[in-house]
């Protein structure tokens, strides 16, 4: 019997489709670790699942891709379900996957991790971007759904905390794939035309597949960007998502929200009540000290008799002249006593009050006042001043004394 040669081609193909008859390998899942993971321009994903004793190659084509919650990365743990199939051209099987799920950890919680990772390596968390929330909003806006009890609680709370405050729907959906984009775009159309002094966005509780569009990289980017202070109220107290941490201030529910958004009337009351009751007692405070100020003046003497009180007046000003004058003519005296006794002092000890008493004075020629002997010559003319006049002489001789 002859033997049938077949071509690569056809023994591949023959091979492919006894695998696509074979009802467990058509639908498999298979647990292992991620390695040499690759993500193409094309969007399909290719990398090899392993264990400690082999290896399978797995490829995710771009449609099954884009339904992952989370991006696989080399030596995650996973478990990977789809068909196995031939590849013909190579010749080598491989599990063609169409879902993929962290192993022992939820994919959602594996995509949260992920990205608020992410994003905290960005700064979206950090505490220096957080805008203060203001305390008077005239307007507040409220991105949630239009449907939703979350907001009827809002809108009760807030008219009953403060109803000056006017408030704004933006609606959106606030579940499914396309409540990202549009609570992302609500807020973004708030900020543009400046709709709001502050921005609420969140839901009611539900399922952490229910609040998932809050854990969305857009809307996260959205509050991010937002110059309007956004307040996040998203399901319950224990629920917390990726718009908690980005957000201005994180409220526990939505009920919550409205509570930190506006301040409560009666307690505005009861302190403008308490500075009202303080601006009295400062008022009053002042009107009895202008009384007793007044009750001083009018007791003045200027004010009950102002003839009396200028005559008063009058009668100092004269008995101050009279200390004055009396002061400076006992100065003047004293200044004259002084001056007569400088007088008597000067006259004692004037030189013609000497040669009065027998004594004379002589000079020479020139005037110098003659106190020895040696000062003169023979034959020197000389000048003798006594008290009642002078004599005009010259000198004979000259003798000094012997000591």
């Amino acid at each position: 019997m002859e033997q049938k040669v077949l071509s690569i081609t056809q023994i591949n193909e023959y091979i492919r489709a006894q695998m696509d008859r074979d009802a467990l390998l058509n639908s498999v899942a298979v647990r292992g670790e991620i390695s040499n993971y690759k993500m193409y321009p094309s969007g399909h994903h290719y990398f090899t699942l392993k264990d400690e004793g082999a290896a399978l190659k797995c490829v995710m084509f771009k449609g099954n891709a884009m339904r992952l919650r989370f991006r696989p990365d080399n030596g995650m743990k996973v478990i990977a379900m789809g068909k196995i199939s031939v590849y013909p051209r190579d010749g080598a099987y491989q599990l063609n996957c169409t879902g993929m799920a962290m192993d022992g950890v939820g994919d959602l919680y594996a995509a949260f991790e992920q990205l608020k990772a992410k994003l905290a390596a960005q700064g979206l968390f950090d505490p220096a971007h957080k805008k203060p929330i203001p305390k008077f909003p005239g307007v507040i806006g409220i991105v949630t759904s239009e449907a939703g009890a979350a907001l009827h609680d809002m809108l009760r709370i807030m008219k009953k905390r403060y109803p000056l405050s006017q408030v704004r729907l933006l609606p959106t959906r606030v579940q499914g794939a396309e409540a990202p984009g549009e609570i992302a775009a609500a807020i973004q159309y708030a900020n543009h035309f400046r709709l709001a002094d502050l921005l609420i966005v969140g839901r009611g509780g539900g399922s952490i597949e229910d609040l998932w569009a809050f854990n969305d990289e857009r809307v996260a980017y959205a509050i991010y960007q937002s110059k309007i202070p956004v307040i996040s109220a998203v399901g319950h107290e224990p629920d917390v998502t990726i718009s908690d941490y980005v957000a201005d201030l994180r409220a526990a529910t939505p009920s919550n929200a409205a509570e930190l958004a506006v301040p409560d009337q009666d307690a505005l009351r009861q302190a403008l009540d308490s500075m009202s009751c303080a601006m009295v007692a400062a008022l009053n405070r002042q009107l009895i000290a202008a009384r007793r100020h007044l009750n001083v003046l009018s007791a003045s003497p200027a004010l009950r008799s102002p003839t009396g009180y200028l005559e008063q007046k009058r009668q100092n000003l004269q008995r101050v002249q009279e200390r004055m004058v009396s002061a400076q003519l006992r100065g003047l005296d004293r200044k004259k006593q002084m001056f007569i006794g400088l007088t008597a002092k000067l006259d004692a000890m004037s030189p013609m009050k000497v040669l009065t008493r027998g004594y004379a004075m002589t000079q020479t020629e020139s005037g110098e006042v003659i106190r020895s002997v040696a000062q003169v010559a023979t034959g020197e003319n000389i000048r003798i001043s006594l008290s009642d006049g002078c004599l005009n002489a010259t000198v004979t001789d000259v003798k000094e004394n012997v000591r």
